[in-house]
């Protein structure tokens, strides 16, 4: 049985969270750290002097409602919004 490596792609990955983080919105993955079952990121803002860093648990960038992958545009959060509700309204007309 193989060991699979747990987000094999995530140095190096651009992100961008949904609000401000530390006064930014775009990040890249710097690091990596596995703890046990665990697998940590740290994040770099792309832009500021000298650059923000944190760290968190990788798995939270999996969530639509705080992360995107790559880098987006106000506009394109926006945009996915606008489309994302208007999904859960065609979900809930066809239930009723």
């Amino acid at each position: 049985m193989s060991n699979k490596q747990k987000f094999p792609h995530l140095v190096g990955s651009k992100w961008t969270a949904r609000e401000e983080t530390f006064g930014w919105r775009h990040f890249q993955v710097v690091n990596r750290k596995n703890e046990g079952e665990w697998v940590f990121a740290e994040l770099e803002s792309s832009c500021g002097n000298p650059p923000v860093r944190f760290w968190l648990n990788a798995k939270v960038l999996k969530d639509r409602r705080r992360w995107f992958p790559g880098w987006k545009t106000l506009e394109e959060i926006r945009e996915h919004d606008r489309l994302e509700l208007e999904r859960r309204e065609r979900a809930g007309a066809a239930r009723t």
